[in-house]
């Protein structure tokens, strides 16, 4: 997945936004002098104090010093450097922890946890609205830290990745990305397959799915589209995306093949 499961800032966000604000109004502190002394803009120093954006480490330190909170204000850095996912993503992410086994298709990008470092980078830094400097570097470290669940778990998790011909076609898939690609599909608990263009049928370019199980046997399916994400572990849902990647599982290349067809794709990149 890419980065709404939930509509809501983190509370994290709008705690520290709203302490930033009654700390600056108890000492008497404009939202203009707090922005010049930070270096955004008063706009943006609203939208961190309604917590609709993540109050930054910078504007916390100097609103800390402004205010003379005495660190009431810079203790929230600990809180907020832990908010390393979007709000979209938290839900999914806290079940991905859990998962025993993963299937994932995805028809526009490479999955989270296949992206090189600077994959992700050219997704997130390329955001409308844009992200400030420290949430794409926060965001970035997130994602790399997910793919720890590739080799890291014991007894290891089974990863089944099924990715459209597009997803590896898009520009910002460079020879890395397809190498990264190769490499991860060696793993014993990986199995990475390309569904070809050719092979697509109607429900293949409805969007991303993946289904989670964890080591009670909960099932959860997740959906996403580009305004809407859905996690759900309703049996009907779950139901319906297990049925679907079966199919896109049947109709994609075999994983040898699908590692013969990404090298020559390299191949014609070098």
């Amino acid at each position: 997945m890419s980065d709404q499961t939930n509509s809501q800032p983190p509370v994290a966000w709008r705690y520290s936004g709203d302490q930033m604000k009654r700390w600056r109004a108890k000492a008497d502190v404009s939202r203009e002098k707090l922005a010049s002394a930070a270096n955004y803009s008063p706009e943006t120093i609203a939208s961190m104090e309604r917590g609709v954006r993540r109050p930054t480490s910078r504007v916390l330190d100097v609103a800390d010093e402004l205010c003379g909170a005495e660190g009431m204000l810079s203790a929230a850095k600990e809180f907020l450097n832990r908010e390393r996912y979007s709000p979209r993503a938290q839900d999914f992410v806290d079940r991905e922890k859990e998962a025993t086994s993963i299937w994932w298709y995805d028809v526009s990008l490479v999955p989270g946890l296949l992206q090189t470092k600077g994959y992700a980078r050219a997704l997130i830094d390329n955001r409308i609205p844009p992200l400030d400097v420290e949430t794409v570097e926060e965001r970035i470290a997130g994602r790399m830290e997910r793919q720890s669940i590739l080799t890291a778990r014991k007894p290891p998790v089974g990863l089944s990745f099924v990715l459209y011909e597009a997803v590896l076609r898009a520009p910002q898939v460079d020879a890395e990305q397809l190498r990264h690609l190769l490499e991860v599909g060696r793993l014993r608990n990986v199995v990475l397959q390309v569904l070809p263009f050719e092979r697509a049928f109607s429900d293949a370019l409805m969007g991303p799915m993946v289904l989670l199980e964890t080591r009670d046997h909960e099932r959860f399916a997740f959906t996403e589209g580009p305004f809407a994400s859905g996690l759900s572990a309703d049996p009907g849902v779950v139901s319906r995306v297990t049925e679907r990647l079966s199919m896109l599982r049947t109709q994609a290349l075999g994983p040898d093949e699908s590692a013969r067809f990404i090298e020559r794709m390299v191949d014609s990149r070098e």
